[in-house]
């Protein structure tokens, strides 16, 4: 039998670490780039990783008894509470995959037949961790550790979380509320309101929609995609790279994301209003290009887009379309995909499109 143990006590006794890294881990189970990861558990998410170790008993650390992690979120939930129910976990394989899948990726098929029920789990998870701790990336705010304060969830959900894979009726007043806005944002991207257009060149998803809406429906159609171009009605637009870009994914080759700052220097000079375009490093775990206004805290960053403010721009919708297709095109050219991208290589693919350089600049003429 297996333990959690909290991330400062790990290197105690042999520990299991996942979704995180830790010199002197028995183990890593990690979807991050440059985890140590055994090749033949390599997954896309860090729970894809743990279902990967169950069917592999003997690999080594696996008979380590404590687990941990040095945050909390829905993933490496996931991956912890599998390694200490190895049984129900593989009985549930699927339904937990499209779990770990929804809440790191936020995205799904809503035709699978366990959709609706992952959907469940997903929103009581994130319901009963805003009421009775704090939203994700909250911990700082606090003036709290989050690889300290995330114990306390760890706690409290694991002993819980089983019931509610078998009946989820018994978390329907927690998972109701944002299920129910999920799938109405899900009828809107379905219905002939929204248009979806995608360019698998480059890796981009383009979602032009009436209004904001929470991320679990809005980027469902960009399975396989890696960025997300959501354009609104009133000339509110967000560009975002999707988290697939930050860890190591194993599904798939991907291309290396590229610098925010060379984008929003070509849709400056472009912009009429008072307002100019912003952008989160590279390294951010979903970097955002909008419209300024108050700046966003990383939670509210994380937070759905039907949550926070998006300021219209004197850019067309057509503008900004071919402007940011045809920046990725220039950006990519010569780059081919490939798997396990280190930050170094994507620093340097996008060396060559800071501010003021000739390809940039190039692209604007």
């Amino acid at each position: 039998m297996k333990q959690f143990v909290s991330f400062q006590q790990f290197r105690r006794q042999p520990t299991i670490v996942v979704d995180s890294t830790g010199l002197g881990a028995a183990l890593t189970l990690a979807h991050w780039r440059g985890a140590a990861t055994p090749e033949l558990l390599r997954d896309d998410t860090s729970a894809g990783s743990v279902l990967r170790a169950l069917h592999h008993p003997e690999t080594p650390g696996m008979e380590a008894t404590a687990v941990t992690a040095n945050h909390f979120d829905i993933d490496g939930f996931v991956g912890v509470w599998a390694l200490l129910n190895p049984q129900q976990a593989l009985r549930h394989e699927h339904l937990l995959r499209l779990v770990a899948t929804l809440g790191d990726f936020r995205e799904i098929n809503w035709h699978d037949p366990l959709a609706d029920h992952a959907l469940q789990l997903v929103c009581w998870l994130n319901a009963e961790e805003k009421a009775r701790f704090y939203e994700p990336f909250g911990a700082p705010a606090r003036r709290r550790r989050e690889d300290e304060a995330s114990a306390e969830k760890f706690a409290w959900f694991l002993p819980r979380f089983a019931e509610l894979l078998t009946n989820p009726e018994v978390g329907r007043a927690a998972w109701e509320p944002e299920y129910a806005r999920v799938k109405q944002g899900v009828a809107a991207i379905e219905s002939t309101a929204t248009i979806v257009r995608r360019y698998p060149d480059i890796g981009l998803t383009v979602v032009r929609t009436p209004e904001p809406l929470p991320y679990y429906a809005l980027f469902s159609p960009s399975l396989g995609t890696d960025m997300v171009l959501s354009i609104y009605d009133g000339q509110r637009y967000e560009f975002e790279y999707k988290y697939t870009t930050w860890v190591d994914l194993a599904s798939r080759p991907t291309l290396p994301r590229l610098p925010l700052d060379a984008l929003a220097a070509r849709l400056n000079p472009l912009e009429q209003t008072p307002r100019h375009w912003t952008f989160d490093s590279i390294t951010d775990t979903g970097p955002l290009l909008r419209l300024s206004g108050k700046e966003l805290s990383k939670p509210q960053r994380y937070a759905d887009p039907d949550q926070r403010p998006i300021h219209a721009s004197s850019i067309t919708p057509e503008q900004l379309e071919e402007g940011v297709v045809a920046f990725f095109r220039t950006g990519y050219a010569g780059i081919t995909p490939k798997r396990y991208w280190t930050w170094a290589e994507i620093k340097a693919a996008g060396a060559d499109l800071a501010p003021g350089s000739s390809l940039l600049e190039k692209g604007q003429g």
